[in-house]
């Protein structure tokens, strides 16, 4: 029974390092029914704390970028990532593994407390909370004040969990003109020492909302109970100066709470003091450029925007279309600015042979293009890899008991643009998170739950033909919830590979000014590729006539779902025309 349980532990762990609800919780039903070795075993919430498989390196000297504080107006703050553990519930939340809560630890000398910590314990302890310092010397009007009472927000008390002993989450009230920007745990009831915590002067706030979901006492999310959350600014993006601690957010019933916490602001706006300059950007990209998995099967790779040139793209101008331009190296002849107005727009070269050829890209010429911008108030850099595909392949689907269909043209469009996303602490250098872009959306995933090539460099799966980005290999259905049906997102290892440090190209760092000069092809705002010019109905019923009843149904019911980006009518539109070029990452 003995080696039965260890047996149990070790699979149970990989499942939750691996953040799959689904499988935890199948493993689990599986073992409960056979044996009850879950009641009998004492939860233990988070085991281990997580950190990047191999050390930061000694970051190039110059600027704020690694030093451990930002000075955001008066008010300084430092980053700490040591925690004393304070409660856990050991159930509820994702994949039913229940959170912990902690209080900062190892505070460096003259700083405070803004806030507690939270996770959910399906994932190592990985994370961070800020804490402050008063740098003004104005006794009068300080950045930084004690609160002058605790409001009891929550407590474990009455909740029948599994949990380490009760909880209790306390609300700083501030004094006039300041605001609070964390909670407080606690494992009494009797009321935090009113030295615990520090609330904000307002005009070094901003409005904060929810972000991830943490825990609640349930299994699944219920809007209308008492749920945690990780937070966000609600105003974000490359000129938004609103900086989260890194604490939670907490809601009783209907995303409502009158207690309403703020995060930080940056009122210097002295990004450039913080962000990375070009030799840190540069050691950034060696250290944390990813490692890219084509599937097996993939035949459209990518290649550089040059060699695409090179291999007979074409620019086409309305009005004039049978009169296309070839495109010089560079994109030096490119329109440059305006805005996407049709009127523009690059397609393959007019012979067959040279289609096919240039369709199937050059991964020995590729390269991977970087883009550098602040983010939270300058708190954070986040490296944006663009890769480039002349061509995206046809979707396929799975519709019911029907595996594959291939989908005829249906997703097939030139110029495909594809990223991920790092995000970089500007206080150590170290890597927190990263984006997978999948279809005009996507996904953040933490730094501790991905996998690395070598090094730190994360691993990345591009999907066969659409090339959306995951952080593990498998099969993802895009369509309706819970139906056993959509568009296949196929991704394996065993294919062609590509470093994306190797060749990588910064081709923009729009805070350091003149110093990174862009190419004139990052300019060109038109079409990467023309509207797709076949008949859609037609796809469909080609594929409708070899269906009969529910099936037909079904895909007609998917069809409709598909992302528009997939369907390609448009046409493909290049970096700078997205959201995310001077935004926040859509998650």
């Amino acid at each position: 029974m003995h080696s039965l349980g260890c047996i149990f532990f070790t699979v149970l762990r990989v499942l939750l390092l691996i953040n799959d609800p689904i499988m935890v919780e199948s493993f689990k039903r599986k073992w409960s029914c056979s044996d009850n070795i879950l009641e009998r075993r004492k939860l233990a919430g988070i085991e281990t704390t997580f950190k990047l498989p191999s050390p930061l390196p000694h970051w190039p000297p110059g600027g704020g970028f690694g030093g451990g504080t930002i000075d955001l107006g008066g008010l300084q703050v430092s980053q700490v990532t040591i925690f004393n553990k304070i409660w856990a519930a050991n159930e509820g939340g994702p994949g039913n593994a229940g959170a912990t809560f902690y209080t900062p630890a190892s505070i460096p000398q003259g700083f405070s407390i803004l806030g507690s910590y939270s996770q959910p314990n399906n994932m190592p302890l990985f994370g961070h909370v800020l804490v402050g310092k008063d740098v003004t010397n104005e006794s009068s009007n300080p950045t930084l004040k004690p609160p002058i009472d605790y409001t009891l927000v929550w407590s474990s008390v009455s909740l029948n969990i599994k949990k380490d002993g009760d909880g209790y989450i306390w609300y700083p009230n501030p004094p006039n003109g300041y605001k609070a920007v964390g909670y407080i745990v606690t494992s009494s009831s009797q009321k935090p020492d009113l030295d615990n915590v520090r609330c904000v002067r307002s005009d070094l706030t901003d409005s904060l909302q929810s972000d991830l979901w943490i825990w609640g006492p349930r299994i699944n999310l219920n809007v209308n109970g008492f749920n945690v959350y990780s937070s966000r600014p609600t105003i974000r993006g490359v000129g938004a100066m609103g900086a989260p601690i890194g604490g939670f957010l907490v809601q009783n019933g209907n995303g409502g709470n009158a207690l309403t916490l703020s995060c930080l602001k940056n009122l210097k706006g002295d990004l450039e003091n913080s962000m990375p300059n070009l030799n840190q950007i540069e050691s950034l990209i060696q250290t944390y450029s990813p490692v890219v998995n084509f599937h097996p099967s993939e035949q459209y790779l990518p290649s550089s925007v040059d060699w695409f040139f090179q291999n007979g793209a074409l620019l086409y101008h309305k009005g004039d279309e049978s009169n296309p331009s070839l495109i010089s190296q560079n994109g030096s002849n490119l329109p440059q600015g305006g805005s996407n107005d049709d009127t523009y727009w690059l397609d393959l070269p007019r012979d067959g042979a040279s289609q096919e050829r240039v369709k199937k890209g050059d991964l020995q010429d590729a390269n991977a293009y970087f883009h550098v911008k602040p983010m939270y108030g300058g708190l954070f850099s986040d490296i944006v890899i663009w890769l480039f595909y002349p061509f995206n392949g046809p979707s396929r689907a799975k519709v019911e008991f029907v595996n594959t269909i291939s989908l005829g043209k249906i997703g097939e469009h030139v110029g495909d643009w594809e990223h991920v996303t790092l995000r970089i602490s500007n206080f150590d250098g170290e890597l927190t998170s990263v984006f997978f872009a999948q279809h005009s959306a996507g996904t953040w995933v933490s730094a501790s739950v991905l996998e690395y090539a070598s090094g730190n460099k994360p691993v990345v799966y591009s999907s066969l033909n659409g090339h959306a980005s995951y952080p593990t290999s498998g099969l993802v259905l895009i369509g309706p919830s819970g139906a056993n049906i959509g568009l296949r997102d196929d991704t394996a290892k065993g294919g062609k590979v590509m470093d994306t440090g190797v060749g990588a190209r910064l081709v923009s760092a729009e805070y350091l000014g003149s110093v990174v000069v862009e190419p004139p092809w990052l300019n060109y705002v038109r079409k990467w590729g023309p509207k797709i010019d076949y008949n859609l109905d037609q796809e469909i019923n080609k594929l409708e006539k070899f269906m009969i009843g529910n099936l037909k149904k079904s895909f007609d019911k998917f069809v409709k779902s598909i992302p528009r980006e997939v369907l390609g009518e448009e046409g493909p539109t290049g970096p700078k025309v997205k959201n995310s070029w001077n935004g926040d990452e859509m998650s």
